[in-house]
């Protein structure tokens, strides 16, 4: 269903015949393509084989009103703007409805002038709107390798350097803690350089003794050492026209630190037992959890080596360093998981998202993998609680200063709470929480005017983190950022 936002599409709601033909008429002669519907009902029908820009309706109609039509259509895929008319005394369910979602309301009886200008308005607000999405997508696209998830800072640069140093011929060492995804930023580094078609080679280095590592890199003749009963190429040989991921290369000896730095120099080497001199065209890609510059300055790696697979840095952040990732990461997992066991799983409750973004995550992004599969497994309804997730997630599960009882709480302090704990979540992301929520990003944007507008102490009590009883509130929601 593809708009056209140049031919300005719009869909009049109105159960008064005259007054929905008369506007009607008067769009048609502006140049807009104009169809109409008597009730809600209609307009829903219409609104799927249409594809208004622009939903122009009144509020009070029988059988479905104009708010509750107003959120069917904020609801949908790819909602079009709405603009609601209402009588002059009637300004409070014009407000209403903006909380709904709609974008503008006009007093009756319509002042054709004034329809015009407001349905210009929105129609250029939509236009920017999608092509900002679309430019955002295409710099996603060009940026971020499919294979890695993340939106916060410190995964955009990553990103950036993904696609800088990818096309060259640069020695890669990427540092960071287990489980933060070096393995796939190095494959990411190999698909987007002209080597892509040429194989990706892995081997991790502390998985091996100091012999069979030495056999494994550089290969070995017959008879080289007892069981090598024939010639075996090694990975380097192997990884010929592509790249040799190296992953944990803090921990090979100094003897084999010696051989690595002659290949990084000279691209050559002798088998194990062998005397033939081979020459390959590899690009190495190195990981490693050490501090190799500490490592160098006690003796135990080689400063030479050092400087040779340093030539470009990457320093993978731990998740408890982009928090911001954890709910689009959890929904990724949940999603596939849930494909894999074949169970209908589809959300996570904010008290399970507000868990998961209060723990440290020492596992990093593997570890998030693992909670996730294991909730998965273990629920039987669509939805992830808390009791679901791990133990060492939720440590004794402790009553949360600040979340709602049930039952014994209101449905706006329900809705106040979920709506801070996922803004937290996402880092101040209203178009993440909306998605989450499942409302309009205008709905949480009223929400939080209101909650502003609240007394503090009521709004501190509302906003306060999961923590121990006694701790400190922390200060208000910080404003979501524009998107």
């Amino acid at each position: 269903m593809k708009r056209s936002v140049a031919n300005g599409r719009i869909l009049v709601v109105d159960d008064e015949v005259n007054a929905r033909t008369a506007l009607a008429e008067l769009l048609s002669e502006e140049g807009y393509d104009v169809e109409t519907a008597a009730d809600a009902f209609k307009a829903l029908g219409k609104v799927e084989s249409f594809a208004p820009d622009v939903v122009v309706t009144d509020l009070k109609m029988p059988g479905m009103d104009g708010i509750e039509l107003v959120q069917r259509l904020r609801a949908l895929e790819e909602p079009p703007v709405v603009v609601v008319m209402t009588a002059f005394g009637a300004v409070q369910s014009a407000v209403e409805a903006m909380r709904a979602g709609a974008s503008e309301y006009l007093t009756k009886p319509i002042n054709i002038d004034e329809l015009l200008v407001s349905l210009a308005r929105v129609l250029e607000h939509e236009a920017l709107v999608r092509e900002t999405r679309q430019l955002r997508q295409r710099v996603r696209d060009r940026v971020a390798p499919a294979n890695i998830i993340g939106d916060s800072p410190a995964m955009q640069r990553i990103f950036e350097v993904i696609d800088q140093a990818s096309p060259s011929r640069a020695t890669i060492l990427i540092t960071g803690e287990s489980g933060t995804g070096k393995e796939l930023v190095a494959n990411a580094i190999h698909d987007r350089s002209p080597r892509a078609k040429g194989p990706f080679v892995k081997l991790h280095c502390a998985a091996l003794a100091e012999s069979l590592l030495e056999s494994e890199l550089f290969g070995h003749e017959r008879g080289a050492f007892t069981g090598a009963v024939a010639r075996r190429d090694g990975r380097f040989q192997q990884a010929h026209g592509g790249t040799l991921f190296l992953d944990e290369i803090g921990e090979i000896s100094p003897a084999l630190q010696v051989k690595l730095l002659r290949f990084l120099q000279e691209h050559e080497f002798e088998r194990v037992g062998g005397g033939q001199t081979i020459r390959v065209d590899v690009r190495i890609v190195a990981a490693t959890n050490r501090d190799l510059a500490e490592e160098v300055s006690k003796g135990r790696f080689r400063e030479d080596l050092f400087y040779r697979l340093n030539v470009v840095s990457l320093h993978m952040p731990s998740l408890r360093e982009r928090k911001s990732d954890i709910p689009t990461l959890a929904k990724f997992f949940l999603d596939r998981f849930a494909k894999d066991n074949a169970k209908a799983v589809t959300e996570l409750a904010p008290e399970t998202l507000a868990l998961l973004t209060s723990h440290d995550w020492p596992g990093n992004v593997r570890e998030l993998e693992n909670a996730i599969e294991r909730a998965v497994v273990m629920v039987q309804g669509p939805r992830i609680e808390p009791r679901h997730l791990p133990a060492n997630v939720r440590p004794g599960t402790p009553v949360q200063p600040g979340l709602p009882t049930i039952p014994g709480s209101t449905l706006a302090q329900l809705e106040r709470y979920a709506i801070l704990e996922t803004l937290r979540a996402t880092g101040g992301s209203t178009s993440k929480a909306a998605e989450m929520l499942g409302v309009s990003v205008r709905t949480i944007q009223y929400r939080l005017h209101e909650y502003n507008a609240a007394p503090r102490s009521d709004v501190e009590v509302a906003n306060r983190k999961p923590g121990r009883p006694g701790d400190e509130p922390p200060p208000p929601v910080v404003p979501p950022h524009r998107e």
